[in-house]
């Protein structure tokens, strides 16, 4: 049975899961569908749109389900859809889509802190920790388990891979490939992420693959394109370096330097 403040506002017609507490002033839109067992601290808006799963705690003032900012929105149907088992902190904004994807997605099992920011139709992964004060731009793919740390701006349509630590501060208008650390100003591959690498229990002999790759890509004169021939041709295939092949070959806006 759900544990509702009177003091909340719910619309009829949204659709509330078992064992939600929903706190005072939280403000339910109709068009609006949550899971089991979510826990809505006071002051938590979800506006029409959102969809939700199980086990995920909101906290004062986030606001989910937003229609976007952007100005080629012209009021289409679309979605904010967010798995399971998050922890979405004080004032978080989370957008939804607009005809472009028609869906903004979050994953399950993610950290994102106090006041940040995911705008419309991003892909946002799972295991993810996104630190206070970040704002993703329209369109931006976070993969699975990276850390991007406090008051980091990311431009429009870029893919953050996965196991990446990005540095507090930074800016980044290019993509960031798997498994590094981004950092200083301008943004810039800074060498593996090692410490998340072991604590995530790579094998010592996929993270010196993963380091070899990255020599070829970022420290040798081998054009991009070069560097990738190499690595398939120098370097054994297992599935972190098939990743990181697929990322930099497919990448729109081009990597980081």
């Amino acid at each position: 049975m759900a544990k509702i403040s009177p003091l909340a506002f719910i619309d009829p017609e949204a659709k509330i899961g078992e064992n939600c507490e929903i706190g005072p002033f939280c403000f339910i839109d109709k068009n609006v569908e949550i899971g089991d067992n979510n826990v809505l601290m006071n002051s938590v808006t979800l506006l029409s749109g959102t969809r939700m799963g199980n086990e995920n705690t909101l906290f004062p003032g986030a606001v989910i389900g937003a229609i976007p900012q952007d100005l080629k929105f012209k009021g289409e149907e679309s979605t904010v859809e967010i798995g399971n088992g998050n922890r979405i902190r004080e004032n978080v904004t989370i957008h939804r889509g607009t005809a472009s994807k028609g869906k903004t997605v979050v994953g399950s099992n993610n950290l994102i802190m106090e006041n940040a920011h995911i705008a419309h139709d991003c892909e946002f992964g799972n295991g993810i920790i996104m630190g206070n004060s970040t704002k993703l731009a329209g369109e931006v793919i976070v993969d699975d388990n990276a850390i991007i740390s406090a008051v980091v701006l990311v431009h429009q349509f870029c893919h953050i891979a996965g196991y990446t630590m990005v540095q507090g501060g930074c800016r980044t208008s290019q993509d960031i490939p798997p498994f590094v650390i981004a950092a200083r100003e301008p943004i810039a591959y800074a060498g593996l992420n090692i410490v998340g690498l072991r604590r995530r229990r790579f094998d010592p002999e996929v993270i010196r693959h993963i380091h070899d790759a990255y020599r070829l890509i970022y420290n040798s004169n081998l054009t991009v394109k070069e560097a990738i021939e190499q690595i398939t041709y120098s370097i054994p295939m297992g599935k972190e370096i098939q990743y990181i092949v697929d990322f930099v070959s497919k990448s729109q806006r081009g990597i980081i330097r």
